[in-house]
């Protein structure tokens, strides 16, 4: 059975992970974009590590938590924002100001909307996480 949104699998997985108390978990669901977002939750210190298991089913990712995520998710449809409307995106999707992430696709790859304000780039919105 294909998935619709592998991306919000992983991140669905994370949360209960996170609300069930494990440390660490794997999953079979492997890609470029859930690897870049994985790698920006790490750089935000949400999870400690991941690392890329290759077994005979194909490669698994081994996700390891730091138990600071409360809440992430995908974020559908992907609107287009530019560097002026990260504000409404922030109020929408985030508890507060300078609390948690916005997750975007642009130009330059994946990154968060810190860093697009930084390099005045906009994008398509992915995720969240807080």
């Amino acid at each position: 059975m294909a998935l619709n949104n592998p991306l919000a699998a992983v991140l669905s997985r994370i949360l209960n992970a996170e609300q069930v108390g494990k440390r660490n978990f794997t999953t079979p669901l492997n890609s470029k974009m859930i690897r870049a977002v994985l790698q920006i939750m790490q750089d935000e210190g949400y999870i400690t590590t991941y690392t890329e298991d290759k077994d005979a089913r194909g490669n698994s990712l081994t996700i390891n938590l730091a138990g600071k995520v409360n809440k992430t998710g995908v974020i559908t449809p992907q609107f287009n924002v530019d560097t002026k409307g990260f504000v409404q995106f922030e109020k929408r999707y985030l508890p507060s100001k300078d609390f948690g992430v916005l997750i975007l696709s642009t130009n330059k790859g994946i990154m968060t909307h810190k860093q697009a304000k930084e390099e005045n780039v906009g994008g398509k919105l992915l995720a969240y996480v807080y």
